[in-house]
């Protein structure tokens, strides 16, 4: 018996393939195709090509408490019950970013290794000198996985660029869901009544108004000076400069621009228009502000919702902002944050990983953790679902319209002692070493270790913390500090 085709079979089957194959044509065109409306079979070219992440169960190393925990559950509670693959992510809170290190160590060396953790741009090039982790690019560009020109196009560039490492060729060991940056808060009612009606745009207006406010304010201070090396970094990109230049491969901590916020910062002591910060682990600095009796305090960003929170409680609140940090020309914020990266287990799990995060950074999500979190989307086009968290919160929108032009720290394993390195220097201009012959010193100082950096990728045995160890502290332990401590109260 002959088999008849209708015409309108012929139609409807025509239809059906050209539905399902249309969502990796977009891709391959450049558009962006939602995660969830990607192909359900296995891609038939690229890195991934007839690897299949149906039914994969993995579990995401993370650092994330209290209502941010909660958040993060809700929001991946609706990722397991909605993906096509019924691919499940297991959230581990596995301490804070130390105790994820270590763990990450422990895990290289014998190979019991999460699908996905949180990782510092430093710390992600640690596990890659062991070759630990999956190159992102190979999703990042993937005709069928990937984001098209379209969609790498809504991502703000610097946050993509932060996770790119050139000690690896240019390899993305990690991507990025949310950041935050360095900003200046300012007490807004304070330089009303001295004269100003906005923020300080350079470090000259910044020590001139600080000298005027203790002299008007008779047992307050200007400014308690930050002396980690994230401050070093921004007030440098915030000069025009950087603290690191790629193409000659070295650090250039003695640059014109590195040294300028130094040299201010020891002017401002001398002339006790500023101070020192009576206990750095206790967050005095952020403390005083708040309370009113310093003019101007520099942190993280994420802790907006702390900041105001203490006003709000303070025995005489105030009208308060956020800017940013003194520049030359024009503002260039120092961004940073975790991101997450993809250790090499199987390729099953690598891709069921990349899908999460993929799906993670679409703007619908990106909305909802970033009103949860007070982080920073990673997408531009995120805003639009942020109208609430604007109107609520205005410190951070002005913030949010900071992110135009941002640079990062470098991604570099070794990282972490130069850092130690620069604060030590900042410290010792406070204490009245000459700037230029100081970050001279250390910018040789910071380009030995570079060179002659070889990975320790032993866990550390855990041990007290000193009071030295937390003046130099690791990228992961600065940049944390403030999310903890404000995440504490």
């Amino acid at each position: 018996m002959k088999f008849k085709f209708s015409k309108l079979a012929a139609l409807v089957v025509i239809a059906a393939i050209a539905l399902s194959v249309a969502p990796m044509a977009h891709a391959q065109a450049g558009e962006y195709v939602k995660t969830f409306d990607l192909p359900k079979t296995p891609a038939t070219d690229g890195a991934y090509k007839d690897v299949d992440p149906s039914g994969v169960t993995f579990v995401w190393w993370h650092n994330h408490t209290q209502a941010r925990e909660t958040a993060l559950k809700a929001i991946i509670d609706k990722f397991n019950a909605g993906n096509p693959w019924k691919i499940t992510v297991n959230p581990l809170n596995k301490g804070g970013y130390g105790d994820i290190y270590q763990a990450m160590l422990a895990g290289l060396q014998t190979k019991d290794l999460p699908g996905l953790t949180v990782a510092y741009q430093n710390e992600a090039g640690t596990y890659q000198t062991a070759n630990g982790l999956v190159d992102l690019n190979d999703f990042v560009n993937d005709k069928t996985y990937g984001f098209g020109d379209k969609g790498l196009a809504d991502f703000f560039q610097g946050f993509l660029a932060s996770d790119i490492n050139s000690q690896f060729n240019g390899q993305r060991t990690g991507f990025a869901l949310y950041r935050s940056m360095e900003v200046l808060y300012y007490n807004a009612d304070a330089l009303k009544t001295l004269g100003h009606d906005a923020p300080p745009k350079s470090w000259d207006e910044f020590k001139q108004w600080s000298c005027d406010f203790v002299k008007a304010n008779a047992g307050k201070i200007g400014y308690e000076v930050r002396t980690d090396a994230s401050f070093v970094a921004a007030a440098t990109f915030a000069q025009g400069g950087d603290i690191y230049d790629y193409k000659a491969g070295k650090f250039t901590y003695n640059s014109p621009a590195a040294m300028v916020a130094p040299q201010v910062m020891q002017d401002m002591l001398k002339s006790k228009c500023a101070s020192l910060i009576a206990n750095p682990g206790g967050f005095s600095d952020q403390n005083d502000f708040t309370s009113g009796k310093s003019l101007f305090y520099i942190g993280s960003s994420s802790g907006i919702p702390f900041i105001d929170g203490g006003i709000k409680k303070a025995p005489q609140p105030f009208a308060w902002n956020v800017t940013a940090i003194p520049y030359k020309d024009q503002p260039v914020q120092n961004v940073y944050g975790a991101s997450v990266s993809i250790p090499k287990t199987n390729t099953k799990t690598q891709l069921a990983a990349w899908l999460f995060v993929r799906w993670f950074s679409e703007p619908e999500q990106q909305a909802a953790w970033a009103t949860a979190s007070q982080y920073f989307p990673v997408r531009q086009s995120t805003a639009a679902g942020l109208a609430d968290v604007f109107k609520a919160v205005p410190a951070y929108k002005t913030a949010f319209d900071l992110l135009k032009t941002t640079k990062a720290e470098p991604p570099f394993a070794g990282y972490n002692p130069i850092r130690a390195e620069a604060s030590n220097a900042l410290n010792d201009v406070l204490d009245g070493a000459n700037v230029t012959e100081r970050f001279t010193k250390l910018n040789d100082t910071a380009n030995d270790l570079i060179a002659k950096y070889k990975p320790n990728l032993t866990p550390a045995t855990p041990k007290p913390a000193t009071k030295a160890a937390t003046a130099a502290g690791t990228m992961a332990a600065t940049m944390a500090a403030t999310k903890a401590a404000t995440a504490a109260k």
